[in-house]
């Protein structure tokens, strides 16, 4: 296990994160704190920061220093963008970092911003084309991909508290006048950005201005399951938190669940940027990634000692892997079960009975992978906890929709519990509903076909007789346990199939 300390030295917070990696379970968290710092305000008109800019910035640094020591982790990396990168005094504020704190501080290019921003993005979130976009207190970062490739990018010269400090200090938060300028001035900066118009493909939005903004609109519609990462909304989503954010009385920001304090007098520039950019791209879709820069470095710096540790086209597989590491699910059982359930569909695809789309195949065989790992808090419950445990974790690659449907295939018991699940979120028709249970039902009985993992079945072969179906299975060792279950849970098979099923255990 490798850990590292890593600090983010934004214009607007400065975040210190633990990391921690291993080949299991890739990258974790240890801690996560931030503290405002809003150092970019520090910046006089000659473009120097003032010393009580410097001196707030050392106190926070020392304290960041002091835990990562208390966590015994000496790999420190603070790393400073737009509000030091932008200061005519950048050199000094960098010798005093070291000379007080005897830590090395490293100024990244908003060029580079953008590129570890993009690698992190891409190491989490599916789409294989997109536009990204990271706001942050004092630049604003872009990029457009193809094929997971980065094609542009660039670093333009504003953000949320430059923005702010432009067009509405002194003024309200939802002046019309400072919201009009703006407007006005967002628009014409993305103009200047040649590659970006008419792109038409999907934006994914990093940084905490945009998890603020999915917060907001989540708070707003009660949104049934947690975490912002992959959360998708569309163009009147957008500007139904802007009507909000717009109408709402300066005093009584505080009063919008989602919205943290630290951001209030940010958030409606914040919204302004993210409205235009969707019209200047002509995007459908505006999805939030809950990993930006701070992943993108402890990628490259743990990729270093781990070169292989990272593959951008596995994005769901590796995520599910990690997940089945976390809750300590033993890799043949669920390698077998996965292996059986996908048997078991080529057999029902092959006689006309089944068929998925390659997505919801793709689901059916990682929730056979994934099956009941509720067992680890209490086997009793297990159904239960597979449910919220699934639908509730922060799974790469997938979106909230496709994770709640996996949650349901992994976590079917029997219809009853299916249907109390899947009304939390509304989101399926009866139709993808019996769809799901058909999953289900699969993944189940494939688990009874290894009961007792001990791998004892090779092959089966369903076929249609005059009085219903019959299923061999062939298999070395001994079945016992296997019939068993297999019989008990044969029901949810011929529901699939709409007729009996015989079962024959034939010795390979």
């Amino acid at each position: 296990m490798t850990k590292i300390s890593l600090i983010d030295i934004g214009s607007n917070t400065i975040r210190l994160v633990l990391f921690k990696y291993t080949k299991k379970h890739g990258i974790k968290e240890i801690r996560n704190i931030k503290t405002p710092a809003r150092l970019a305000q520090y910046i006089d008109a000659d473009g120097y920061m003032a010393e009580e800019g410097i001196l707030a910035l050392l106190k926070i640094l020392n304290s960041f220093k002091q835990i990562s020591e208390k966590y015994h982790i000496t790999n420190i990396y603070p790393v400073a963008t737009a509000a030091i990168r932008q200061s005519n005094n950048r050199d000094e504020i960098l010798e005093r970092i070291k000379s007080e704190l005897d830590l090395d501080a490293k100024i990244i290019s908003g060029e580079e911003e953008a590129t570890l921003g993009f690698e992190a993005t891409v190491h989490t979130i599916s789409y294989y084309d997109a536009v990204t976009i990271d706001i942050g207190g004092g630049s604003t970062e872009l990029t457009f991909y193809e094929d997971k490739e980065i094609i542009y990018r660039t670093s333009l010269s504003f953000g949320v508290v430059t923005l702010n400090k432009m067009f509405f200090e002194g003024k309200k938060h939802n002046d019309k006048a400072a919201i009009k300028q703006t407007k006005q001035f967002v628009e014409e900066e993305f103009s200047k950005v040649n590659w970006l118009r008419d792109r038409r493909v999907p934006i994914l939005a990093i940084g905490g201005s945009a998890r603020n903004i999915a917060r907001i609109h989540q708070s707003m519609i009660s949104y049934p399951i947690a975490g912002v990462h992959g959360y998708t909304m569309v163009r009147n989503d957008l500007h139904d938190v802007y009507k909000r954010l717009k109408n709402t009385d300066t005093e009584n920001l505080d009063d919008i669940d989602g919205l943290s304090k630290d951001r209030a007098d940010i958030i409606l520039p914040s919204s302004i940027v993210f409205k235009t950019l969707l019209n200047v791209v002509g995007a459908k879709e505006f999805k939030f990634s809950r990993k930006g820069l701070r992943e993108g470095m402890a990628m490259r710096i743990f990729g270093k000692e781990y070169p292989v540790a990272f593959n951008k086209y596995r994005v769901f597989e590796d995520s599910i892997e990690q997940l089945a590491n976390d809750f300590n699910l033993d890799p043949t059982d669920t390698e077998k079960r996965t292996e059986i359930v996908d048997r078991l569909y080529h057999e029902l695809e092959r006689l006309d009975i089944l068929s998925l789309s390659r997505t919801n195949k793709m689901i059916m065989k990682h929730a056979a992978g994934i099956y009941y790992l509720g067992d680890f808090i209490d086997r009793d419950a297990s159904s239960q906890h597979t449910y919220y445990l699934i639908s509730n974790s922060n799974i790469n690659g997938i979106g909230h929709r496709d994770r709640v449907r996996l949650a349901l295939i992994a976590s079917y018991k029997n219809k009853t519990l299916l249907d109390f699940y899947a009304k939390e979120t509304g989101w399926f028709n009866d139709e993808e509903l019996d769809e799901i249970q058909s999953l289900g039902s699969l993944v189940k009985f494939a688990n009874a076909l290894n009961i007792s993992n001990t791998e004892i079945v090779d092959n089966l072969e369903l076929s249609k007789s005059e009085d219903g179906f019959r299923l061999n299975i062939q298999y070395n060792g001994d079945p016992i346990a296997e019939e068993y279950h297999s019989v008990r849970q044969k029901k949810h098979i011929e529901k699939i199939l709409g007729g009996d099923l015989w079962i024959e255990f034939t010795e390979s």
